[in-house]
């Protein structure tokens, strides 16, 4: 089970240049990608309120809005973090089944993942009914009932803390990648696997760090 947004997709880049451009239309202090990677989180809106935003003269929707409508102006900039073809081949050749659970809004997910030419690798992708990437956690609930799943036969992988948090609440495995969206050093908070890149997935067992016996 994987998120996408900095897990799959590498796009952190594009979210500083744009929040940064709806910070400089409002005369406020801009970031760099280090102070990016330090600060964003979940919910979104908190992450809004570190960058200044008090949501008093303009709502928490609006900003929003304004953020993912210049996302979606340059989405087909981004691309894929290298590897992210190769570990779905490798693991679907192993039987291991793929889903993506998004804070994205659906049809720009499914958009973005056909885009890529990889929507038929995944026997399922879930995105949110809003931009507004609040939280992920109901959907990944409904979408373990939905596999009949042991969550043993489980793995998140992600690039966040709420990833972590996703994975804990719905009673699976969790690895994460630093590169996306947060730091290593507020992913190793969590107690999580850590890993480098996504092709050491292929080298490890989620739940005791050693090597796998399928590789």
């Amino acid at each position: 089970m994987w998120d996408w947004n900095g897990t799959l997709l590498n796009d952190s880049w594009l979210s500083v240049k744009i929040i940064n451009t709806v910070l400089e239309k409002r005369h406020m202090e801009t970031l760099d990608h280090d102070r990016y990677v330090s600060i964003f989180g979940f919910p979104v809106s908190d992450y809004y309120r570190r960058l200044g935003f008090d949501f008093v003269e303009e709502s928490f929707e609006m900003i929003g809005t304004e953020f993912i409508n210049g996302y979606e102006k340059h989405k087909y900039e981004v691309d894929l973090h290298p590897g992210v073809k190769e570990v779905l081949l490798k693991l679907r050749s192993l039987r291991v089944g793929h889903s993506i659970l998004s804070a994205y809004k659906q049809n720009t997910l499914d958009e973005l993942v056909a885009y890529f030419g990889i929507e038929k690798m995944f026997d399922k992708i879930i995105g949110l009914d809003n931009h507004f990437a609040e939280s992920k956690v109901d959907n990944g609930i409904r979408w373990m009932k939905e596999l009949g799943r042991e969550a043993s036969e489980v793995l998140f992988v992600g690039d966040t803390e709420h990833d972590y948090e996703v994975a804990e609440a719905i009673g699976v495995d969790c690895i994460l990648i630093p590169g996306g969206h947060q730091t290593r050093a507020v992913l190793e908070r969590t107690g999580s696997t850590i890993i480098d890149r996504i092709e050491d997935i292929l080298l490890i067992s989620a739940k005791t760090g050693e090597r796998a016996k399928i590789i």
